[in-house]
């Protein structure tokens, strides 16, 4: 199976960083054979296996921390820790990981149907210049789009003319987003507000997409999902982000040193949760038709 690769893409592009400080470059090497040896295991784990999610998650979360802890927290230098988030080494770990399971998982639903799963470009919006005397050719058209972390998609290709038989046009490639969803490491309330509007802007030009938010850590006071588009938001380590008074001193070399083990045993007692993950795959398999309702429930209580 051939899938996108934003976070080999990422690790490839930190060794190639002339930032990246000499004494790390050997770790990074050893993060990309990591990185191999984990596509492997993915590839390698029977679908058929009833515990096939439990098993992939399993395999997310010692290689996860092969990046937050082996990779970053234990560098002596501090270029890796204080330019994480620039760097998108963590989420996009979750980016690359989520088709790989969403494929496994649904491998006959998804056979035949041409969708393409991974991080898109995928359409938001279609408009014209507006201006009556304008010369512009196809009316100028444009079109919005929105780079989505995962989604599950398909192409689009759009052209236009004032031509019946369009000898000027003005063309267009992007991607019709049925399923989308944003990554975040730490969701805090700035990133909810703009989910929610990229959200609304989807539901505007797909009606009857779904849009998720996805993170592993929560910054923020929950806020209910129903006054939004967003259909939902899945904390997939099912805990808050750990607190600022003590990630203040992970930014130096030292600091990370004394808090080591603390840190360690902070990702060991929050892991990727199953049950998080098997929540999003509901609502995926809900839209593929594999989450039907039961007709004798339904004639049961006399409603769906």
């Amino acid at each position: 199976m051939n899938f996108p690769t934003p976070h080999g893409d990422k690790l490839n592009a930190l060794l190639n960083n002339a930032k990246l400080p000499v004494q790390d470059r050997p770790r990074v090497h050893e993060a990309l054979e990591r990185y191999k040896t984990w596509l492997d295991e993915l590839g390698s784990i029977d679908a058929s296996r009833p515990d096939l999610v439990g098993s992939m998650v399993e395999s997310l979360n010692r290689y996860k921390i092969s990046i937050d802890l082996d990779l970053v927290f234990d560098s002596d230098e501090d270029f890796l820790y204080r330019q994480k988030g620039q760097l998108k080494l963590d989420n996009t770990v979750v980016e690359e990981f989520l088709p790989w399971l969403v494929r496994r998982v649904f491998s006959d639903a998804l056979r035949g149907t041409g969708l393409q799963l991974g991080p898109v470009n995928s359409f938001s919006q279609l408009r014209f210049d507006s201006d009556l005397l304008s010369s512009t050719r196809a009316g100028g058209m444009k079109i919005r789009s929105k780079n989505q972390d995962f989604a599950m998609a398909r192409p689009l290709f759009i052209r236009a003319s004032h031509q019946p038989n369009f000898r000027t046009v003005v063309q267009a490639e992007t991607h019709l987003a049925y399923v989308a969803a944003e990554i975040k490491t730490n969701l805090d309330k700035t990133m909810f507000q703009e989910a929610a509007a990229t959200a609304h802007d989807l539901k505007l030009a797909i009606p009857r997409s779904r849009y998720f938010l996805l993170c592993e850590w929560l910054d923020m006071t929950p806020i209910s999902t129903s006054v939004t588009s967003i259909e939902e938001v899945i904390i997939f380590r099912k805990a808050k982000r750990m607190s600022s008074s003590v990630r203040k001193s992970f930014s130096t070399t030292a600091g990370r040193r004394r808090a080591r083990d603390g840190f360690a045993r902070f990702l060991a007692q929050h892991p990727f949760t199953t049950g998080a993950f098997q929540r999003f795959l509901k609502h995926i398999g809900d839209l593929l038709g594999e989450g039907g309702e039961n007709e004798d429930l339904v004639l049961g209580r006399g409603w769906f």
